[in-house]
This record gives structure tokens, C-alpha cells and sequence, in this order.
């Protein structure tokens, strides 16, 4: 065995002998080869000469590769040979540059053992060269990495597994050190921020939180870091780096497997979902504001209908010299604004009287042009972009107005320094993935008409708030704070909708969508009236629990010769048919009255007389009156306020009839 190792002196060196004598090499005590040949390697010389022969190979290589140690001494190539075809050429690389630069050979390659196996080694090794500097010999350790190279290749592909989840998950993920500070973050969370992955690393995690929603979690994060707490979630708000405002649904758990204590965040993009949410609680605020709106005005009402119906007829009976015209005439004057006031209470309810018409904004707009001209100031520029093929839309023209009126107050209210006004409309089709966005919406064609200013803008805060009834922005006395809620109403009582934009010092647009509708225009013009009362011989029933008011209706009728009778409710009025045993010709009942209200008390009066006509008064409209099943459609319908000659007219259209 030592003969094929070339064991043959106890020393290490290299030997010069006499002059014409071979040069010996005596490698090692045997103690030393000893310890060599228990190691987990292999050991090995090469003699750097042209026969390239192995000097010394210690026996684990026979383990290692499989071919017997004599070979290794008798084959000088078998090494090269078995290296992986693939992997010869950076071998010799690395040799040959230890070789030339005298530093140590290391390299890792693919050998292939006797049975076809290819096992992974690392070699390194050291050029061992004479007194005169020639190179003599090369010494090294070889062993075996393959199952080193596994391993790490398993970490690699957990690692890359890993990671492709990690970049691949929808919802956005950061690993947040126990400094709140980012160490690494997923694309999701990089593209709902707007930021790179680089400008986030390190970056403290507080500074992209709304500072109204840090404080909720920070008692959460300690609870987690010390052990009481696993996880917790959260809706919290974060700031993009354009400055929008995103929501995100936070799950937040400890993480393991690193030293650094860490947690990790996962963030879910909810901002569709609020504003849905936010949507929908505005709706349902809207919908209970109008129903107290309502109810109020719908009292209010009846107190406006006396007394403008006595100041119209204490004006009628006065002279134009009587020295109490001028205070009846500013009573009036302020009833007129009281009502305007109870108006705009029904239109935030949508319980007004809508005087619906089929139009084209176009002209809405163009002959307003000159009234907006002069309501804004000289220092804002109004711009009109109106589309020439404009659809048509179906609603009442001069509610439309005033929204159109109240949008432009406001936007140059906002705009303290002077801007720009742009009123637009345009044709659009609002698909399923608007209707997603924006809760409550149908799909379909609609005419949009959009007023954006240059303004000042609106905090979210605000912007949450603007549609409320006397919410307002302006100093006291600047407004009523029913303006926005007056346009909200309107819009809604119209099939629409309206939606604002707006961020602050960055401007406000307003986005009213109407049905667009495909029927014959109607003509907006408005008839010219007479102050003439009319006339009529006809007898009458009015039934009407608000005594003032059935006082005062009452008396209108029987001086322009109408013959009244008159109920407190449904039951008296039933009483009443009974015993009378002429002919009514026209019933005229308020909708709502305790006992027996309006819509109940027609069927048995009918059977009474049944060639009476109806008329119905209330408060509210007929449209939601008919929603709520107390009116049916095609039901002849008086809104209250109204003024005698309004009532008069509408007594005399039904009885013509």
C-alpha cells in the first residue's frame, strides 16, 4: 500500500542528491498519513512535470468516485476525464491562474464516478514550488459538496418560492422590524402606495399612517411584541405618495424565522369598499334627514297656505293708498321666502312638486349664460363646453336651475383669488364597473353635467359632510348650508345622481348624471296668468283636519259661489254624505288626517255619490305619495303651499273636466 501511495522517505521536503542522481520526494511521517486518511476527504500531490503523476492520494477516494486507488497512479488522466465536460474548461481556468499569481487553487465542479454518479467536490489546492521558484508540485484537499449543494439548493428553491408568493400575493405585504421600520415589502403593497421598493425600505411605517389612525393600534402592537396578542386587525388609512388617501383593512401578526424580532403587516386595498360604504351611509343620513325634513315642512305647510291665502285676500280687499298695504305686503313677502325656505326642506326629503319636463341642458345652460355672468366676479373666467349632441333629459327645468345656480355660488365662493369656472356637459354610459364603484347606481345612458372650479378644495372630512342639510364651510351669515342638500335632492328626486371630487387647494368638480331620455320635447315656456279669481256654482266637501286652513280654503270657495260643506276628518265627512242628499260635485280632501285619512275615505263616499270627482291636497307630492301607495297614479293632486287663485284654478280645471 505504501509503494502505491510513493511513500518512501520521513521527511517533507524535496531532496537534491548528486549530481546525476534522481530527485526524491519524501513526503510525510506516517503518523501524519495516519490522520490524513481518517479525515472526510480526500488528500493528494501531483508532481507538476510532464508525467503529471500522483505522488500521494489518500484512500477515501476510492469511496468517493468508486474507481480502485491503483488507477489514480496509473491513469494521470482519469482525473481530468471525469470532470464534467461543461465544467473542464473553468477548472483549467482556475488551475492555470493559481499556477501564474501563486495564490491558492479553489473551485467547485462536477466529477463523474465510475458508476455514472455525479457528485459535486470542492478542490483546493496550493502550487508548491522549489528554492529557484519553479513550481515542483501541487498539494491539496478535495471533498465532497453534494449534499451541501442540495441543501442549499432546497433553501434556494424555498427561498424563490417564497419570494414568488410573497410578489405574487394580491393584498399588500410589509416585514416591519420592533422599530416600526420597513424591511421589506411586496409589490402590491409598493404599487398601493405608489412608491419603489427602495423607497420604502427603512422608511418608518408611521410616516405613511393617517395620525388619526396610529394611536387605535399602538396599545395592539405592544401586545403583540410582548406575547399577550397573536394578531390583530384594523382599517386604517394610509398616504400614497401622491398624496391621495388610500384605505386598507390591516392584518398584522407576529413573524417568525428571523432574529430580528419583526411583524408582518398584510394590507387589503378597501378604498372602493368605503367609498361604497361611505355612499350608502350618506344615502341612509339623506334619506332620515328628508323624512324629518319632510314631516316638518308638511306641517309647515299648512300654517304657509293660511297665511299667504289671507294676505292675498286682505290685499285684494285694501286700496292701493291704505296705510297698512306696505306691512301686509312685506308679511307676505316674508311668508313667500318662509315657504321658498319649506321648499327646499321638501326638495332635501324629494317630496316636492317636480314640474316635470322632457329639455336639452344645452339650452338650460346657454340661456342662464348671462344671469351666471353676473353672479360670479369679474376676476373668474366662466367657460362653457357644452357637447353638440347632447341627449335629452326629463325633469323639472326650474329646479334645475337653481342647482345649477347653487353649484356655481358655491364654486365662487371657493375660489377667493379667481380661477376658473367650467361648466360641461356630455353623453356618457355608465357600465358595471361604475355601478361596482358607486353604490346605488343603474346602469344605463345618462346626460352628465359636470361644474368644476379652481377653488380652494375640500378635506375629506369636509367632503363627507357637504351634502348635509346646514352644514356649512362659510362664516355665519353667509349662507343657510342648504344649498348642496337642496342640489343632492333635486338630483335624486330625478332619477340621478351627483357626486363630488375634490382634494384640498387642488379645486372641486361636481358630476350630476341624469337618465337620458328618448321623447318629444316640450315647450319650457311659461303661460302668462290673470290675477282673475274663478268662478263656479258647484257644491263642494272639504274635509281637512287644520282648522285655519279649511277656515280659510272655505271661504275662498263660497265668495267666488261655490257652495262648501266642511269635515274635520273621514268620519265626519262620511256623516255629511249621508244626510245630504244633493249632488256633490267635487270632494276635495287632504291625504293625510288621524281617524281616516283621504285615500280611505273615497271608496265609501263613492257609493254615495259616485259621479263626484276627487281632489287631493297634502304637503307632500304626488310622486312619493304614490310610492308609498297612498295616492294612485293618475290621481288629480294639489300640493300645499298654495295660494287662493292656485286653488281656485286647480278647482275649476278638476270640475271642467
Amino acid at each position: 500500500m505504501k509503494a502505491e501511495r510513493g511513500l518512501k522517505k520521513k521527511d517533507f521536503s524535496i531532496q537534491k542528491k548528486e549530481e546525476g542522481e534522481k530527485e526524491v520526494f519524501a513526503p510525510f511521517q506516517m503518523d501524519y498519513c495516519a490522520l490524513l486518511e481518517k479525515v472526510p476527504g480526500v488528500t493528494y500531490i501531483t508532481a507538476l512535470d510532464e508525467t503529471e503523476s500522483r505522488l500521494y492520494i489518500s484512500p477515501q477516494i476510492e469511496k468517493m468516485f468508486g474507481f480502485p486507488l491503483s488507477e489514480w497512479f496509473t491513469n494521470p488522466q482519469l482525473w481530468f476525464k471525469q470532470i464534467y465536460p461543461d465544467d473542464r474548461k473553468r477548472v483549467l481556468d482556475d488551475f492555470y491562474r493559481s499556477h501564474k499569481n501563486g495564490k491558492p487553487f479553489r473551485s467547485e465542479y462536477r466529477f463523474i464516478s465510475r458508476d455514472g454518479r455525479i457528485v459535486w467536490v470542492r478542490d483546493e489546492g496550493i502550487v508548491v514550488r522549489d528554492k529557484d521558484g519553479t513550481p515542483r508540485f501541487i498539494q491539496g484537499f478535495m471533498y465532497d459538496i453534494s449534499e451541501l449543494l442540495e441543501a442549499k439548493e432546497a433553501i434556494q428553491e424555498s427561498e424563490a418560492k417564497f419570494q414568488s408568493i410573497f410578489e405574487g400575493m394580491a393584498v399588500g405585504i410589509a416585514l416591519v422590524n420592533a422599530d416600526g421600520r420597513i424591511m421589506e415589502s411586496n409589490r402590491a403593497f409598493q404599487k398601493m402606495l405608489g412608491y419603489r421598493g427602495e423607497e420604502l425600505f427603512n422608511r418608518s411605517m408611521k410616516e405613511l399612517v393617517h395620525p388619526d389612525d396610529t394611536i387605535q393600534d399602538l396599545d395592539l402592537q405592544k401586545q403583540l411584541l410582548n406575547g399577550t396578542k397573536d394578531h390583530y386587525q384594523i382599517e386604517r388609512r394610509y398616504f400614497r405618495k401622491d398624496g391621495e388617501t388610500v384605505w386598507g383593512r390591516l392584518s398584522v401578526s407576529l413573524g417568525q424565522g428571523l432574529r430580528e424580532k419583526h411583524t408582518i403587516h398584510m394590507i387589503e386595498d378597501i378604498t372602493g369598499w368605503k367609498q361604497l360604504e361611505m355612499q350608502f351611509l350618506q344615502s341612509q343620513k339623506m334619506e332620515t334627514v328628508g323624512r324629518l325634513a319632510g314631516g316638518i315642512a308638511h306641517d309647515l305647510n299648512n300654517l304657509f297656505t293660511v297665511l299667504v291665502g289671507y294676505s292675498q285676500l286682505a290685499l285684494l280687499e285694501m286700496g292701493g293708498d291704505h296705510p297698512l298695504r306696505s306691512n301686509l305686503e312685506e308679511i307676505k313677502r316674508t311668508v313667500d321666502r318662509a315657504a321658498e325656505l319649506t321648499q327646499r326642506l321638501l326638495a332635501i326629503s324629494r317630496r316636492q312638486t317636480m314640474n316635470m319636463k322632457v329639455f336639452n341642458l344645452n339650452g338650460l345652460l346657454q340661456g342662464l349664460e348671462k344671469m351666471l355672468i353676473r353672479i360670479i366676479r369679474e376676476d373668474i373666467e366662466l367657460i362653457l363646453r357644452l357637447s353638440d349632441d347632447l341627449g335629452e333629459v326629463k325633469t323639472d327645468p326650474g329646479q334645475m336651475e337653481q342647482a345649477i345656480l347653487n353649484l356655481v355660488v358655491n364654486a365662487r365662493d371657493a375660489m377667493h383669488r379667481g380661477g376658473k369656472l367650467v361648466i360641461e356637459t356630455r353623453n356618457v354610459e355608465l357600465d358595471e364597473t361604475y355601478v361596482r364603484s358607486h353604490f346605488d347606481v343603474i346602469p344605463g345612458h345618462y346626460v352628465l353635467l359636470s361644474v368644476t372650479d379652481t377653488g380652494c378644495g375640500m378635506s375629506p372630512e369636509v367632503k363627507e359632510k357637504i351634502f348635509d342639510p346646514f352644514f356649512t364651510t362659510k362664516s355665519e351669515g353667509k349662507g343657510t348650508g342648504l344649498g348642496l342638500s337642496t342640489v343632492y335632492g333635486i338630483v335624486k328626486q330625478s332619477g340621478g345622481y351627483v357626486w363630488v371630487y375634490s382634494e384640498p387647494q387642488q379645486g372641486t368638480t361636481f358630476k350630476i348624471y341624469l337618465p337620458r331620455v328618448k321623447e318629444k320635447l316640450d315647450d319650457l315656456t311659461s303661460p302668462v296668468e290673470t290675477g282673475d279669481f274663478p268662478k263656479g256654482e258647484e257644491t263642494l266637501l272639504l274635509v281637512e283636519d287644520e282648522e285655519a286652513l279649511r277656515n280659510l280654503t272655505a271661504k275662498v270657495l263660497r265668495d267666488q259661489g261655490y257652495t262648501v260643506l266642511e269635515a274635520a276628518n273621514g268620519d265626519e265627512a262620511i256623516k255629511l254624505a249621508r244626510t245630504f242628499s244633493q249632488r256633490i260635485h267635487l270632494l276635495v280632501t287632504d291625504l293625510v288626517m288621524p281617524q281616516m285619512g283621504g285615500k280611505e275615505l273615497v271608496e265609501p263616499f263613492k257609493l254615495l255619490h259616485p259621479d263626484c270627482k276627487v281632489l287631493f291636497i297634502s304637503g307632500y307630492t304626488d310622486g312619493v305619495l304614490t310610492d308609498q301607495g297612498l295616492l294612485g297614479h293618475g290621481a288629480l293632486f294639489l300640493q300645499k303651499p298654495f295660494s287662493p287663485l292656485e286653488f281656485l284654478r286647480k278647482i275649476r280645471e278638476v270640475l271642467s273636466q
